[in-house]
């Protein structure tokens, strides 16, 4: 380590940020409206909604911090495509000091709820997300937080790739839309009330629909 980066990880502001939350996507444009952008856009949503622009690039992340129930948080979107999300989240993570199990909270779309669904969870496997996946990998533990995002199964099996990167039908389009309004509020009661009345708010009402 030369003596810039021995000045770099010194002066890193250790506990400046007490929530780090992170939308998943693909950067390029071709891939906006995409069901596997879910996290992109209820991020973009959150970043209105409290008035926190994601306008600087931070380890190739698109970041912007401001406070939230008088906490600071800053909200990222990894720059880095889906499958290396991991590169980006553990280097914020390091710079910050960020405890990804108490601090980290990730966005992200799953094919395993139907569309216009959300689901909190503390902890869990990648359930195959290949974004997941790679943040797992780079943190070394599935303790972080995510707000999963309805994008419903394929029609067609094996035809995965295709679903999740084509965009949702407009037949869906609303409920898809409300969900990622929904997601959005999570993120905003997880920091300020506590994962906890997170997941007894929004879980209980998800599967009070479900009857």
């Amino acid at each position: 380590m030369g003596i810039g980066d021995w000045f770099r990880k010194k002066d890193a502001p250790a506990g400046s940020i007490q929530y780090l939350i992170a939308g998943l996507g693909n950067p390029e444009e071709k891939y906006d409206g995409s069901r596997h952008n879910a996290g992109f856009e209820a991020l973009d949503i959150l970043s209105e909604d409290c008035g926190i622009p994601m306008t600087k690039v931070l380890k190739r992340a698109a970041t912007g911090t401001g406070m939230m129930a008088g906490k600071k948080v800053m909200l990222a979107k990894p720059l880095t495509y889906m499958n290396a999300s991991g590169e980006a989240l553990r280097a914020l993570c390091d710079y910050y000091k960020i405890d990804a199990a108490k601090s980290l909270i990730v966005v992200v779309d799953d094919v395993h709820l139907p569309v216009g669904r959300i689901r909190i969870r503390k902890s869990g496997s990648a359930g195959g997300h290949n974004g997941l996946k790679n943040i797992i990998r780079h943190l070394g533990h599935e303790n972080f937080l995510r707000i999963r995002i309805g994008a419903g199964s394929p029609e067609v099996k094996g035809d995965l790739i295709a679903h999740v990167l084509g965009p949702v039908p407009k037949e869906l389009r609303a409920a898809y839309e409300e969900s990622l309004q929904r997601a959005a509020k999570a993120c905003e009661m997880i920091v300020a009330e506590g994962a906890d009345h997170a997941m007894n708010a929004f879980n209980a009402k998800e599967k009070k629909n479900e009857v």
